[in-house]
């Protein structure tokens, strides 16, 4: 059965059958556009020079498109020419292609005909007869009868098109009919049929299905538009929105996504191979295009969390592969595939293959004393159980699996549930919205490395025994004198070590229980360069970019802790385990540590984007929408500090420097779980004080317990920062006295001059009620007595609208800003 349609697909705009007719005149229309004639004869060569026909304007090209970086196999297709990365958008040989030395042709009977290298057709397109080819500048190829000219084809003379025959991508000015389909691609790197579609069926019914590799058989749809009216097709139009047209006359909003326009923007929407239909936008070079980066930027997409709503019905392996389980990323990035603790991935390269157990248990000789159970939270592989308990708490649910040897995974639901689960796990996924606890069998110790080329684990151990009787034995038999010497070394080793000296800790080879990698200092030493590229200097020492090459040139953010009690290794390895076991897609995501003598290092993803704060007060600005999205982000990240991982966090440094954004400008919240590694002889005083000056809550300068509400307060501060674009604290040239940002936000408040916070953006301006109701969210959160302050999980009710937002008390104006 289809699962009803998202939030994002909901019908938002019905148009009558007049507008709907003049759409699809303007996408006659459209196609007639200045084009140069390909004649007959005219031929490519994959490899060379003349290796691709381009558009007029030069914004496409047609031809023969390189798979790899080697250039050793090539597909005929159609692509962005002038964007960075370039972007296919039509394939035809996308399961076969060719090598270098192959022929692309117009042939004299007037079809497009490709010959591998060695002079065989393997692909031909169109009827006889067509007298010329193009490119045209809306990226559709289309070949044309006599009646054709320099200026444009005739409508009636277009004899075959790309535009009928599309691949993953449409384009604007392209529709897609009952009975078509959209086919992913297996990777980003293998452009070949992946496992998703998206299919204008011809029920009338448009639906995003899973495929079986390789033979293509869907399973049921995880998202479809549910009509009582059948579509007739699913329309791209000019202005860059998406439609899906009824029979009645009604356009159904598809993936909801603004205005952008084509002017100023490439655009392009595509099935991508993790199964969501993005639409993506390009700025045009020298066109005016606010705070977009050159690069392709997602805007839209369906559905809205393609792994919690795809599940079909326990068939296929889910988003990710078998044995994986899937998390989504940000707003519009694309979905993470990980394996669980004890676990790999079969072929990293191709994550879809799934993930296969590193030790598997020997039924034979199962022994459950050499197997432990992890926990994850909120994660969860909804198929392949065999085994339903109720009335259970977690330990026995514990009991239960590690005494079965057929039980690979438990889940634990905190209602008194559990489900023991066998291989392979399907649908495994992982968020907030589920409410349960996975518990991973793992090895204790790794028995493959105990396995002969045949005969069971137990010879091995009766060998080893029998070994170690026999040097016993001799060594009984050895002369008093050197049994003295022997015990007499023993001695010196535990008593002889002299005092001072710094004890060498040795770093721990594995912590894949919690998806964390133990890099040894080398390794890091040469992945930042010798530490050449500093981003930034914070509370707890440097950050250093690096690139991991043995992880396919990973960029990583890499800091030196220098402000540890370095005695204590347990409590470094115990806080970093916990940090490794916070998720979430609002916060920076801990890849491995180093812990290798005097060394404490953390490994971090690399944000490209970096700090919140370039883009808050300096040249380039975040538009409101932008930064609306930020403070609903780092709000999330909070709360699920406080509130929903495994082990609460307080931050003690919410500031805009400890806010990173990711390619998509996602929040993510860095530093978290570090404030418990600072010296444990800090104190309360001025100058043992966590946190930031102008971000400091009151009670650090009190003698009050410190709470969750420091970072509620810390954050209070940075809303208003995010709304005003301004700081908090900032000299005025001329001025002896600082003017503080909370106070005169609260000033203009109070006056009814709240406009004045946001005076120079037009954006926020235009949208007063919204910045009314943040800045008294913020006063709120920076309210002097910490029980007057919300929650997070209540201010991120009030930010959704789900809670009313009264007004807030004025702001003490003994509020400490040091």
């Amino acid at each position: 059965m289809a699962s009803p349609p998202s939030p994002y697909l909901l019908p938002s705009l019905i148009l009558t059958r007049t507008f709907l007719l003049v759409l699809l005149l303007t996408q006659t229309i459209s196609s007639a556009q200045s084009y140069s004639n390909i004649t007959q004869g005219t031929t490519l060569t994959a490899g060379s020079s003349t290796g691709s026909w381009l558009s007029p304007s030069g914004d496409f090209a047609f031809g023969f498109y390189p798979t790899d970086a080697q250039a050793s196999l090539f597909l005929v297709a159609i692509w962005f020419e002038s964007t960075s990365p370039k972007a296919v958008v039509w394939s035809a040989n996308r399961d076969a292609p060719v090598r270098s030395g192959s022929t692309l042709q117009l042939t004299s009977d007037g079809r497009l005909s490709l010959k591998d290298d060695g002079g065989n057709e393997v692909w031909s397109a169109g009827p006889a007869n067509a007298s010329t080819a193009a490119v045209l500048d809306s990226g559709n190829v289309v070949l044309t009868g006599s009646g054709g000219n320099a200026v444009a084809p005739p409508s009636d003379g277009i004899l075959w098109q790309s535009f009928d025959l599309p691949t993953d991508t449409l384009l604007p000015g392209q529709v897609l009919g009952l009975g078509s389909d959209l086919r992913s691609q297996l990777t980003d790197s293998d452009f070949s049929d992946g496992r998703f579609e998206l299919a204008a069926q011809t029920s009338g019914e448009l639906q995003l299905l899973p495929l079986a590799i390789p033979s293509g058989n869907q399973y049921d749809p995880y998202w479809s538009i549910d009509t009582t009216d059948s579509g007739f097709q699913l329309v791209y139009n000019e202005s860059g929105s998406i439609y899906f047209a009824l029979t009645n006359g009604t356009l159904l909003n598809v993936t909801m996504a603004s205005v952008y326009s084509t002017e100023d923007f490439f655009q392009r929407t595509r099935l991508d191979p993790d199964g969501v239909f993005r639409q993506y936008i390009y700025p045009k070079s020298g066109r005016a295009t606010g705070s977009w980066s050159r690069k392709w930027n997602a805007v839209a997409k369906v559905p809205a969390d393609i792994c919690k709503d795809l599940q079909s019905d326990g068939a296929g392996s889910g988003t990710c592969g078998f044995n994986s389980y899937c998390r989504s990323g940000g707003d519009q990035s694309e979905v993470n595939c990980l394996c669980p603790p004890g676990y790999s991935f079969i072929d990293p390269e191709r994550k879809y293959k799934g993930c296969d157990q590193d030790f598997p248990p020997i039924c034979k000789q199962y022994d459950p004393a050499q197997f432990n159970l992890i926990p994850i939270n909120n994660a969860d592989w909804p198929f392949s159980d065999y085994e339903h308990y109720t009335n259970v708490n977690e330990d026995q649910c514990r009991q239960y699996c590690l005494e079965d040897c057929l039980c690979a995974v438990a889940i634990f639901w905190d209602r008194k549930e559990c489900w023991k689960k066998k291989l392979p796990l399907s649908n495994g996924k992982l968020g907030s919205y589920i409410d349960r606890t996975a518990l991973i069998k793992v090895s204790k110790t790794n028995y493959t490395s105990l396995l002969p080329p045949s005969g069971p684990v137990i010879s091995v151990v009766k060998k080893e025994r029998k070994t170690l009787i026999q040097i016993g034995a001799v060594l009984l038999g050895c002369s008093g004198f050197f049994n003295v010497i022997f015990i007499a070394l023993i001695i010196a080793k535990i008593f002889g070590s002299p005092r001072g000296r710094s004890p060498t800790f040795q770093p721990q080879t594995s912590m894949s229980e919690f998806n964390i990698r133990v890099f040894s200092y080398k390794e890091l030493e040469e992945a930042t360069d010798g530490f050449k590229e500093e981003l930034g200097r914070g509370a707890f020492g440097s950050v250093y970019k690096g690139v991991l090459s043995s992880y396919i040139s990973t960029n990583i953010a890499v800091k030196k802790l220098d402000r540890l009690l370095r005695e204590n290794e347990k409590e470094f390895i115990n806080e970093v385990r916990s940090i490794g076991q916070t998720h979430h897609k609002n916060l920076v995501r801990l890849i491995g540590y180093c812990n290798e003598g005097t060394h404490r290092l953390l490994v971090y993803e690399y944000m490209r984007n970096g700090s919140l704060i370039g883009f808050l007060f300096g040249n380039t600005k975040l538009h409101w929408q932008q930064r609306v999205q930020i403070i609903f982000g780092i709000a999330r990240g909070l709360l699920y500090l406080h509130d929903e991982c495994s082990t609460p966090i307080i931050h003690c440094d919410i500031k805009p420097q400890n806010v990173l954004l990711d390619d998509n400008f996602v929040a993510r919240i860095s530093d978290f779980g570090l404030a418990k590694l600072l010296r444990a002889d800090q104190t309360r005083t001025n100058t043992g004080i966590r946190g930031t000056r102008g971000y400091v809550a009151p009670e650090w300068f009190k003698s009050m317990a410190i709470t969750k509400k420091v970072d509620v307060y810390s954050f209070g501060v940075m809303m208003l920062e995010i709304i005003c674009c301004r700081k908090n604290l900032e000299t005025e040239i001329g001025e002896e006295e600082e003017p503080v940002l909370i106070y005169w936000a609260y000033d203009c408040y109070k006056d009814g001059m709240a406009d004045l916070l946001v005076q120079h953006d037009n954006d926020a301006l235009a949208d007063m009620e919204e910045v009314e109701r943040f800045v008294k969210i913020a006063f709120w959160c920076i309210q002097e007595d910490p029980s007057l302050r919300p929650s997070m999980q209540k201010v991120t009710q009030m930010l959704e609208g789900a809670v009313e937002v009264s007004l807030p008390p004025d702001p003490s104006p003994f509020l400490t800003t040091n």
